[in-house]
């Protein structure tokens, strides 16, 4: 089964980065997030240590826990700069 979460991760990323990176560029950082998941996802499957457990899996929890917080971040500073560009068009 990690073989099917590994291949969705995967198309996740190349979407992420080839479709939408042009559109902003907070995207090629969370393709890279996928492309990170999709590789443990795969290794865990391939090698004999179970990395969802024990220091893997606190490795692991960190480094997503990290890009989901610059990711929120980032989409939080997007969302307050268009909401301000929006509040100045509409006095005009």
């Amino acid at each position: 089964m990690s073989y099917v979460y590994a291949g969705m991760f995967f198309l996740a990323a190349l979407i992420l980065i080839f479709r939408l990176g042009k559109e902003n560029k907070v995207f090629y950082f969370t393709g890279g997030l996928f492309l990170f998941m999709s590789a443990w996802w795969l290794l865990d499957e391939l090698l004999q240590v179970d990395l969802f457990h024990g220091v893997w899996g606190w490795v692991f929890r960190g480094v997503v826990a990290v890009a989901l917080v610059i990711v929120g971040l980032t989409y939080w500073k997007e969302r307050k700069k268009s909401a301000s560009q929006k509040d100045e068009g509409g006095d005009s």
